[in-house]
């Protein structure tokens, strides 16, 4: 096992930030390892909705092109390329408390892993990319939850004359919500593709 991870970092550029710090250690992507798509994403996002340690941050991504060291996660965080952790009480007496990433973190480790695969460097997706697009999905989840149970809580009182009206308001808020991730995602793209047409200039 030692010898074949030796022996595909063989010819590999190792990547540093500033400090020498090695930002790939631990993620050699060797074309066996499964692709992470949209549905399998939804999925971890579904199962950790109230967000992921850093462990299911590792254990989700182990097998996958994007799989990161410990090392690594914590150096983006650092470095601003991730969202920090919150303290979350455990559930029972005397559990003390652990860190807890957003659900959007699988997303956005994702999507820098695609941007260094094309060559894109750490501080390039620091300055060029603002990483918006992890932001407007989250937004765009979390509306459609609020207004899902909104709905369900005004089809419980579908007979009453204010449960109607209710349900018309409902129906305007969703149009809304979808008008707004819709112009944050038109801003993102117009970003993203200044910032690319940029670094193809230089």
């Amino acid at each position: 096992m030692i010898r074949a991870g030796i022996a595909r970092s063989v010819g590999r550029t190792t990547r540093k930030d500033h400090e020498g710090v090695d930002l790939d250690a631990g993620e050699d992507i060797e074309h066996s390892e499964t692709e992470l798509d949209d549905e399998t994403v939804a999925r971890i996002e579904a199962k950790h909705s109230a967000g992921l340690t850093s462990h299911a941050i590792l254990e989700a991504l182990h097998g996958t092109r994007y799989r990161i060291s410990e090392a690594t996660l914590r150096k983006w965080v650092q470095l601003g390329l991730l969202p920090r952790s919150v303290r979350v009480g455990r559930k029972g007496k005397h559990q003390g408390s652990q860190g807890m990433y957003p659900v959007a973190v699988i997303r956005q480790i994702k999507r820098i892993k695609q941007m260094m695969a094309q060559d894109f460097t750490i501080e390039e997706i620091q300055r060029e990319f603002l990483f918006a697009r992890s932001d407007i999905e989250e937004t765009e989840r979390v509306l459609g939850r609020v207004i899902d149970g909104l709905e369900r809580a005004v089809e419980e009182r579908a007979g009453a004359p204010v449960g109607k009206a209710l349900q018309r308001d409902i129906e305007d808020a969703r149009d809304l919500s979808r008008t707004l991730v819709d112009k944050l995602g038109r801003i993102e793209s117009e970003l993203t593709m200044q910032a690319r047409l940029r670094r193809a200039a230089v």
